[in-house]
């Protein structure tokens, strides 16, 4: 029975915990939503069967080492709670739990081994393209080492793009309409860092300037999501300090970004910086909102060139921020496109973070299947909003031998008006 969790128990995230158990009638509409679900096809592995796994932990009824086995293995996609018609807020129990329960949990010595490598590494950009280069020359022995770095090594390209840098201000080009500060994300800027040049690029083109402050850090999520509390509430705190308050908003262009600085609050619960970080998270938008808001886009003009492109919903920008009708709006303004939907839609390409390396198992099933369901589009390219997406899509595009090329929403725009200057 619910009365018998005491929220005040369980510190300041207890409440938002037993409220999210309450409202679950288990009714079951979740499950076909469920990537790990889908995979697996236990109870136990569904958001339902997590749910009860989860309250029985808190009532004292369960041992938390009996629902560790299939409470990892959740991607926190928050495909369910789109699914639920009772309003589960899911997100307010999977990654508060998980926090709690780091302390109480006894992990292997290659569990602690790779936590601590990705804890050092991908929240810090010069860290991480050291390590990735390192990773570079280390990719031919890689069958002869442990698993786990097997996996964050397959997932390393071949070669990194050059390094770019971001001035502090780029001025609006023509009428200014808006101010905006950016998020450059950590292993964005290693990876992909062409996302925020062209982020900025669509912006000012559009009358926007771009602010990009400089003392800005990992926006947490990686943390918050593993359970590591501590090290959220850091990088939470410093990025409260680090982006001004003169601005129209708090833009982000990675999806996973985003749904972690919206849930400053909640992270932040019960600290002196909670009622900033309430007022921090209502100015985050993803970039595609903010232009979708700002309407009147600079016309791209028709160059008579047909382009087949898939989008692909990442889950942290469709599921948990609700946004998946203005990218695919940005992409049918340029003349020529031909939007693609792509079979199950609503099921993970299977990166969520480190979910790749926690979980490669599963992580390598969806990866096939949502490859598998890109390439049947038929498509020239696949369009997504998220880093860790398109790394999956890379891979497992690769994989498959298929020409189809992946691209960030921004870029595929940012392309579009580049051919109109030629």
């Amino acid at each position: 029975m619910l009365h018998e969790i005491d929220p005040e128990q369980h510190g300041p995230l207890g409440p938002e915990m037993a409220s999210a158990v309450s409202t679950c009638v288990h009714c079951g509409f979740c499950l076909a939503a469920c990537p790990t679900y889908k995979v697996l096809g236990q109870e136990a592995d569904s958001p339902r069967g997590r749910i009860v796994l989860m309250k029985e932990v808190l009532e004292g009824t369960l041992p938390l080492d009996s629902a560790l086995p299939h409470l990892d293995p959740c991607l926190g996609c928050l495909a369910c709670e789109p699914a639920c018609p009772s309003g589960v807020s899911y997100r307010d129990l999977i990654s508060p739990f998980r926090a709690n329960a780091e302390s109480q949990r006894t992990r292997t010595l290659g569990d602690r081994f790779k936590r601590l490598l990705t804890r050092m590494t991908l929240p810090y950009p010069g860290r991480f393209r050291m390590a990735a280069r390192t990773g570079r020359f280390v990719k031919p022995l890689a069958r002869w080492l442990p698993p786990t770095l097997r996996v964050m090594l397959g997932l390393l390209p071949d070669r990194l793009p050059a390094r770019q840098t971001w001035d502090a201000v780029y001025p609006a080009v023509g009428t200014k309409r808006g101010r905006v500060a950016l998020l450059t994300g950590c292993a964005q800027s290693v990876l992909e860092p062409d996302i925020n040049t062209a982020t900025i690029e669509v912006l000012t083109r559009n009358g926007v300037e771009v602010v990009v402050p400089q003392k800005q850090g990992c926006c947490g999520a990686l943390s918050w999501h593993v359970g590591d509390l501590k090290r959220a509430r850091g990088f939470a705190k410093n990025n409260l300090v680090a982006f001004p308050n003169d601005v129209d908003a708090i833009v982000t262009n990675a999806a996973g970004c985003g749904s972690g600085m919206h849930e400053y609050p909640q992270i932040l619960r019960g600290t002196t910086e909670e009622s900033a970080a309430k007022d921090f998270s209502g100015r985050v938008c993803d970039v595609s909102v903010y232009l979708a808001k700002l309407g009147d886009l600079e016309p791209i003009p028709d160059r008579g060139r047909p382009l087949r492109v898939a989008y692909h919903d990442a889950c942290h920008l469709s599921n948990a921020q609700g946004v998946r009708a203005q990218p695919r709006s940005l992409l049918r303004s340029i003349p020529g496109v031909e939007l693609c939907e792509i079979a199950d839609a609503h099921l993970c390409c299977g990166s969520a973070g480190t979910y790749n390396i926690d979980q490669p198992e599963v992580a390598d099933t969806l990866g096939r299947e949502k490859t598998g369901n890109i390439v049947s589009t038929d498509a020239d390219l696949v369009a997504t909003g998220n880093i860790g997406c398109m790394t999956q899509l890379k891979t497992y595009l690769e994989q498959r031998k298929s020409a189809i090329s992946v691209m960030h929403t921004m870029q595929v725009l940012r392309d579009a008006y580049c051919e109109t200057d030629d």
